[in-house]
């Protein structure tokens, strides 16, 4: 049987496949570890065996939990308040690895496709000027054709370049591949599904990648974690977006998806719960049909 979740629920549960010793594969939904919710998953075709089912039960108001106050958590939708920017992704993990969004930068805009990456603190591109960069599916990044270009210059607050002029930024990954270049700041566009208009945001200019940043098609990194560089942090902190960010992706075999900087007007009975940002979450790929 297909089961039927809407779509702003997904990212609500933790979905994995339970193969138990008298039942067939389940879909196991989940909003309190302790309560759990199955169904019997899609590839099951014997529908005679029953499903499991245990209540799901919402966190007391009172409970510790309602005290947690990260700086970036699941809530109600600010966006009659701010513009949100909605994004297009392409690529797919099974092709390519990762998924990919575009962004703009400079006046005139260039273009660049960048792996949406909820780990990293900071977004990069490679720029005109790099000493070993690889070779990507767009133009480097012109500064000196930007009009609105302007490099971050050196404080006590940032490592420096040798001439001590402009900020600089770095970036190793558990994969063995390295980012490094200068900082700069320049108006950012999101694309025309964005009512978000463009901003001004800073942004790393690589003069230097290593590894899978070097050999990866994509041009470069944009940055969703939390940090001063990120770039829901630098929205969220411009009072330009609401603190909270979504993201869709196609299947395995699909690719795509979309990508919500900002707020969304979710259903009126949606339920919302905390997150914890000292907790990290996993996600298990399973099939789930959408009713639309």
């Amino acid at each position: 049987m297909a089961v039927f979740v809407p779509t702003q629920l997904i990212s609500f549960f933790s979905l994995i496949f339970l193969h138990l010793t008298s039942f067939s594969p389940y879909l196991a939904l989940s909003i309190n570890p302790n309560n759990l919710l199955l169904f019997p998953s899609i590839t099951d075709r014997n529908l005679s065996r029953p499903a499991m089912i245990l209540p799901l039960h919402l966190t007391s108001p009172d409970s510790s939990i309602s005290s947690f106050n990260p700086r970036r958590q699941l809530q109600r939708s600010e966006s009659q308040h701010h513009p949100n920017a909605r994004m297009r992704l392409y690529d797919d993990l099974l092709v390519n690895g990762y998924y990919t969004t575009r962004l703009w930068i400079g006046t005139p805009p260039q273009r660049f496709a960048l792996i949406v990456d909820t780990g990293s603190t900071v977004t990069y591109v490679p720029c005109s000027n790099c000493e070993h960069c690889g070779r990507h599916q767009d133009p480097k990044f012109q500064p000196d054709l930007s009009t609105t270009y302007e490099p971050v210059k050196c404080t006590p607050d940032c490592n420096c370049d040798g001439d001590k002029m402009q900020c600089m930024y770095e970036r190793q990954y558990a994969e063995m591949s390295s980012s490094s270049g200068l900082l700069g700041e320049d108006v950012v566009s999101f694309g025309n599904l964005s009512e978000l208009p463009p901003q001004r945001a800073v942004f790393g200019c690589e003069n230097d990648e290593t590894g899978d940043l070097y050999s990866q098609r994509a041009d470069g990194i944009m940055g969703l974690g939390r940090g001063d560089l990120s770039i829901m942090d630098q929205l969220v902190d411009k009072k330009v977006i609401s603190n909270s960010f979504s993201l869709c992706y196609g299947g395995m075999d699909v690719g795509g998806g979309a990508m919500i900087l900002g707020g969304i007007s979710p259903p009126s009975d949606m339920v919302f719960t905390h997150s914890d940002s000292g907790r990290s979450f996993g996600m298990a790929t399973v099939h789930i049909t959408i009713s639309i």
